[in-house]
């Protein structure tokens, strides 16, 4: 295999392969489409013309066959006036119209055909155009369903490597550490708060504590103190139930104290 044989099989696929690439299919529909209704434009004044030159031919083939007869005619009338000569001129040129109308209805006969091969040709491509049509349009939505998939399918694959896509995936994961803070600070809040009504319920118990103490140490006070002096009693030595004294604080208990001592000195 020659050089030059080698580069030019090389650039005839170099060329091939860019003509394939470079193809847009709904484009290419509508081009299609284009060329056949062009196509159809040509075949109808085609057809238009085979009519006219069909009915042109019928036209000269009339007129050649009467001539015919015409001549025919003045052919008898010359023998009728014994003019043979003449009646014979006359039958010569009825002869050349005979031959005239002979070629004439010949050509008019393969006329008929073509204009028939043309009508029923005009026929088939109005069929295909309008059957085109409608395959356009459904390849036109198919082509264009497969060129948006390529184009998503092609999106979703380099979304991942995107700056887009990671400033989106750091956005979220700061939105998810803001929430998760916002959370920590709403429990520790709430916690605050429990220990702060804890504290307020703990308190009534306290003051509730400290009544029923101090209502016990002035019960037993009162269970402590003496009666009137008496001379029996001044004599007698107190006895101080050691119970009772127990429940008394030991400040009231002196208090208690120094006034029996005084008591007992006068």
């Amino acid at each position: 295999m020659g050089f030059f044989d080698r580069f030019s099989r090389l650039i005839r696929a170099n060329l091939n392969d860019l003509v394939s690439k470079a193809e847009d299919p709904v484009k290419i529909l509508d081009q299609s489409v284009s060329d056949m209704q062009s196509d159809l434009v040509k075949l109808r004044q085609a057809v238009a013309m085979a009519i006219s030159s069909q009915k042109r031919l019928l036209s000269q083939a009339e007129q050649a066959e009467g001539q015919v007869q015409i001549w025919y005619e003045r052919a008898q009338l010359a023998l009728k006036k014994d003019q043979e000569d003449l009646a014979k001129e006359a039958l010569t040129r009825r002869k050349t119209f005979q031959e005239t109308a002979g070629s004439l209805n010949a050509q008019l006969k393969a006329q008929e055909g073509q204009v028939e091969l043309l009508k029923r040709s005009l026929i088939a491509l109005e069929g295909k155009i309008a059957e085109a049509k409608t395959k356009k349009d459904m390849l036109k939505a198919r082509a264009q369903a497969a060129q948006a998939q390529q184009q998503l399918q092609s999106a979703v694959g380099t979304l991942g490597t995107s700056s887009a896509m990671e400033a989106f995936e750091r956005m979220e994961d700061k939105v998810q550490a803001l929430e998760s803070t916002s959370q920590a600070a709403a429990e520790l809040a709430g916690a605050d708060l429990e220990s702060q009504f804890a504290a307020l319920e703990g308190g009534d118990d306290i003051d509730d504590e400290l009544s029923d103490l101090r209502r016990k140490l002035k019960d037993g006070a009162e269970a402590v103190a003496l009666p009137a002096a008496d001379s029996k009693v001044l004599d007698a030595k107190p006895e101080i139930s050691v119970e009772r004294v127990e429940q008394v604080k030991v400040t009231e208990v002196d208090t208690e104290l120094e006034e029996l001592k005084k008591s007992l000195e006068d």
